[in-house]
């Protein structure tokens, strides 16, 4: 009979004399202080979620937990490196064997180790997008599909396709209904791709970042020794952000945490907002039933925002039906102002208010890094980007380019340009390129058939481009859209000049380019928002050289829109989605563009779906709570182009929903 030995657990407690009670508020000290087992904490906005997980970390350490022993997993590098390095400002010593980092990190930790069993070897390479696209490319070409006839989704479009499928356990055709109607006639050959793209990747020994979580979860599934090794390590496990996991992390953490189910995650539902790339906040909300026995953790202080910011929040949020109720309370006194309900003539007043406000602020002490402007989509705000590029006001943009500066809204002036221009070079291959089949080469060829042709030198505009391009030779992929464009053009010319302006924007954009968007962009439907905003702007002018004068005068600044930084000592204020700056604050926010049909979205108004309006509704709470001292809510009572198709505007919704006395309105009189 073996004789029975056993190892003596190294003490270690405390070892760091930290006062975690002192430290730490009661319900973050509840939290942190926990007994192993499942736990969910719901951590509002503002509330110290990272000091809250940072000291979880560094109160297991002082209990004696091996580091090798804690799985911490977040969203971002940044974060998982600013909580390693607040442990080790806590406790200095060698974390080395504790695994943190981002899910694709640690995937990519395990699919290095055990590359074999799923058909790699440890050498393989992680594919960027570009690197995506090249490959994509290839096993379209491999596929022999027949893109003459239709436009076949390109590249971008099939990545983001098969991405979503990956992450949301949903079916290609599920997929194509929801957010590709339009390709669902080639929802074969889509099939054919996904595939032959799958298999392609193998024989080039190389994974994209969806492969970096289903390999890994795969693997664990499948491989019973390799799953029992990770459980045995992993006694405990860390999560942030558990609000915004997809369908396949959620997969990883429930093996990670089996059998002995010590896992905390830490989320907010009421920030859950991007189902769209695939965040599930079922999540977050089933927790407690999937792991039985679960404590449910709330902090509720926050530490950002002044009450009266925090009462509005409150408030907003509280209609929701799927949510874990809180309250957030507020650690800081009273503010200086009740936020400010401002409804304004037009989206021009809408900006010139928000220009004129910006400036008093800075006036007032208030830094220009310290104020926001936030919209629900990025198109919003080109009347707010015009007004403070003619008053100097510097701005930096965290939800993309400059209006002017994107890369559709360009190829848009193309066309414009050179029908203006019959000389403009640059103009002609830009969109020659947008035609399939045609790379540089090519453009270049068609450009000296045009030259040849001599009609880049006549006076007046020639009658008919669908009967000069009919002498083109262009590849046969590019030959129905060469045709279509030549009829496109001649829409741009009139028996008296060229067109107004915004007709010769829808024209181009009904007569050609909606389709190469289609087949083109992920966000197709963003980027025709934006060509219909221009339109909208294009209104104003009665002359196209006025208009493109314009657009190139907004395009060609770079950086500081003034070119005087001196002037406001290098400050520059953030324009933003309200998607892109959550994690972020402001001492003074202002959210624009609150009305219906513009936010929440008209499309989620038309589909009538309570969950999507829950999600615009969670939106509106995370830019509401990005504001630490000022609030501003603005929407203009008149649209040329709502929604609703009434130039009358309707306030958002949202904005009813709050009790009145919350906002103060103001009533903004006319410029004298």
């Amino acid at each position: 009979m073996a004789k029975k030995y056993q190892l003596k657990k190294e003490t270690r407690e405390g070892v760091s004399g930290i006062d975690y009670e002192a430290e730490l508020n009661p319900q973050q000290y509840a939290a942190v202080s926990s007994t192993p087992g499942p736990a969910l904490v719901i951590a509002g906005a503002g509330s110290g979620k990272t000091r809250t997980l940072t000291y979880r970390v560094a109160y297991l350490l002082d209990q004696g937990v091996d580091p090798r022993g804690i799985l911490l997993l977040t969203f971002t590098n940044k974060a998982a490196r600013e909580m390693m390095e607040r442990v080790k400002e806590l406790i200095p010593r060698d974390l080395s064997e504790m695994w943190s980092g981002t899910f694709h990190s640690i995937g990519n930790r395990i699919l290095r180790r055990h590359a074999d069993e799923v058909g790699l070897t440890r050498s393989f390479s992680i594919m960027d997008r570009d690197d995506q696209k090249s490959l994509m490319n290839t096993v379209i070409a491999e596929c022999e599909i027949d893109t003459k006839q239709r436009r076949f989704p390109k590249a971008d479009v099939l990545i983001s396709i098969f991405s979503l499928i990956e992450n949301t356990g949903s079916t290609l055709e599920d997929v194509l209904e929801v957010r590709y109607p339009y390709f669902e006639e080639w929802a074969e050959e889509i099939s054919k791709v996904e595939n032959r793209y799958r298999a392609k990747k193998l024989e080039v020994n190389s994974v994209d970042f969806d492969d970096l979580l289903l390999l890994p979860l795969k693997l664990l599934q499948e491989n019973e020794l390799i799953r029992k090794g990770y459980q045995k390590r992993f006694q405990y496990i860390l999560v942030d952000e558990y609000q915004d996991t997809n369908h396949v992390q959620s997969e990883l953490i429930d093996i990670f945490a089996r059998p002995q189910l010590s896992v905390m995650v830490v989320g907010d539902d009421a920030q859950s907002i991007y189902s769209w790339r695939g965040a599930d906040m079922d999540n977050i909300l089933s927790f407690p039933e999937r792991y039985e026995n679960a404590t449910v953790y709330k902090i509720e202080t926050n530490y950002r925002s002044v009450p009266e910011v925090l009462e509005l929040s409150n408030a907003a949020i509280k209609v929701n039906r799927k949510q874990f109720t809180k309250t957030l309370n507020a650690a800081r006194t009273g503010g200086r102002m009740t936020p400010a309900l401002i409804p304004l003539e037009d989206p021009r007043t809408q900006a010139n208010f928000v220009a004129q406000r910006i400036l008093e602020l800075r006036d007032e002490g208030v830094e220009l890094e310290e104020i926001a402007i936030l919209y629900r989509a990025h198109y919003q705000s080109l009347e707010i980007q015009m007004e403070l590029t003619s008053r100097n006001i510097p701005f930096e943009i965290t939800s993309g380019l400059r209006f002017f500066e994107q890369s559709h809204i360009k190829d848009i002036a193309a066309f414009l340009r050179f029908v203006v221009n019959r000389k403009d070079e640059v103009s002609f291959k830009r969109f020659c390129l947008l035609l399939p089949g045609v790379g540089n080469m090519t453009a270049e060829k068609m450009w000296r058939s045009w030259l040849k042709s001599g009609h880049q030198l006549e006076e007046n505009p020639p009658t008919k481009y669908s009967e000069i391009f009919q002498k083109f030779k262009v590849p046969a992929k590019a030959a129905k859209d060469w045709e279509q464009l030549g009829y496109t053009l001649d829409e741009l010319i009139t028996a008296d000049g060229f067109a107004r302006p915004a007709d010769m924007i829808t024209s181009v954009l009904e007569g050609i380019y909606d389709e190469y968007m289609r087949a083109s962009f992920d966000n197709y439907d963003n980027r025709r928002q934006d060509i219909e905003q221009l339109v909208l702007y294009s209104e104003t002018f009665d002359d196209i050289l006025e208009l493109l004068g314009q657009l190139s005068l907004m395009s060609s600044v770079d950086g500081d829109p003034s070119g005087k930084k001196e002037e406001l000592d290098g400050e520059k204020l953030t324009l933003s989605s309200i998607h892109q700056a959550k994690g972020l604050e402001w001492k003074a926010v202002f959210i624009i563009w609150l009305a219906d049909g513009m936010f929440p979205n008209g499309r989620v108004l038309e589909a009538d779906d309570e969950d999507m309006l829950e999600e615009e509704r969670r939106l509106f709470y995370v830019a509401l709570t990005r504001a630490k001292d000022e609030l501003y809510l603005t929407y203009p009572q008149l649209n040329p182009k709502s929604y609703s198709g009434d130039i009358i505007t309707r306030p958002s919704r949202f904005l009813d929903e709050c009790p009145e006395e919350l906002m103060e309105q103001w009533e903004v009189g006319p410029s004298w």
